[in-house]
């Protein structure tokens, strides 16, 4: 029988180009695999679309609940292009048969350099000072020193593979790095030179502050009101996670009234996030369009990623980047870290 993938239709056309450029879709072809991408861009995926495929690959942000399954049972693959899967019930795929890959590896390296990029933009006030540029501001300069990054301190929250790579990146650049994690990694921190803390200490003592936890329902406003008031108000928030982790409104109270001196988002609460948002109108705000971290190398990795996950599952096989065995597999369980990194 065909082996079937179907593409989300968010970020793909239906000749398989895609936002992220060529994904190689030829090697599904090689493979004996045939693809197509569906015809209509939602939120969730309707069983209809998926009735006669044996994979999905998502694109983007579309959500797979319970009702996305098809009752025929052929459905055996969700894969994401990306690390996170808040928007896959990975539980209702388990029950169903169905298993669920992400590209982990292939994101870390991309994504801590994009931490890396807003460190810098925060400390030299990169943005306003194009701004200045462009607007014909030379003379108010003086009025937008950064406070570099000599001596900081650089708190992470979230010690997942994203977080780990993200610390041994600011740890070379010389600067003390803090972290947080709901699970204990105090010794995988402590061999690279990381300060495992509590919350609420990290986020007293560090002057810049980088989310990198997993978007979930136990993460929901982890930063909330009462964690945002514990920042200094030199100090400023990171975050390339999820806008779920992080109490958007109570941040931009924070950031209007100089309680917290800045921030690098790129992602929001809301994606897109409204032209008209508090945050397009606070100065010591950079914002990214939840792609600061899209390079050719990030597409090229997670494409190989994606693709190996597709067709090792239509050749029987289970991918290392499996975040669930399903119930009529007969291998043993693995789970997902804070990042949906599988662990043995």
């Amino acid at each position: 029988m065909d082996y079937r993938v179907v593409l989300t239709r968010g970020y793909a056309e239906p000749d398989g180009s895609t936002v992220f450029g060529d994904i190689g879709l030829s090697r599904l072809t090689e493979a004996g695999l045939s693809w197509r991408v569906l015809d209509d861009a939602v939120e969730e995926l309707q069983q209809r679309q998926l009735e006669d495929a044996d994979a999905v690959l998502v694109l983007g942000h579309e959500r797979v609940s319970a009702a996305s399954i098809p009752s025929s049972g052929r459905l055996r693959h969700v894969a994401r292009f990306g690390a996170g899967f808040d928007a896959v019930d990975v539980d209702a795929c388990t029950r169903r048969g169905v298993v669920v890959t992400t590209t982990p590896d292939a994101v870390r390296g991309p994504v801590a350099d994009s931490v890396i990029a807003l460190l810098y933009a925060l400390s030299h006030n990169l943005v306003m000072k194009d701004r200045l540029v462009r607007e014909g501001r030379w003379g108010e300069r003086g009025a937008w020193q950064g406070p570099g990054l000599t001596g900081a301190t650089v708190g992470i929250v979230g010690l997942g593979g994203i977080g780990m790579e993200t610390a041994r990146r600011v740890r070379a650049l010389g600067l003390r790095v803090l972290g947080y994690n709901r699970s204990d990694r105090r010794q995988a921190a402590a061999e690279i030179g990381v300060e495992a803390v509590a919350l609420a200490d990290l986020l007293r003592r560090s002057d810049y502050v980088v989310v990198t936890v997993a978007g979930n329902a136990g993460t929901r406003h982890l930063l909330g009101d009462a964690e945002l008031a514990l920042l200094r108000p030199s100090a400023r928030l990171i975050n390339v996670a999820r806008g779920s982790v992080v109490d958007e409104e109570a941040l931009v109270r924070r950031l209007r009234d100089g309680r917290i001196a800045g921030a690098g988002l790129d992602v929001f609460a809301e994606e897109p996030l409204n032209p008209g948002s508090a945050l397009t109108t606070v100065d010591s705000v950079v914002l990214a369009p939840h792609s600061l971290c899209w390079t050719d190398q990030f597409s090229a990795a997670v494409s190989a990623s994606a693709l190996d996950a597709l067709i090792a599952v239509s050749r029987g096989q289970r991918p290392r980047t499996a975040l669930n065995t399903p119930e009529n597999a007969a291998d043993g369980q693995h789970g997902p870290d804070e990042e949906g990194r599988t662990t043995p």
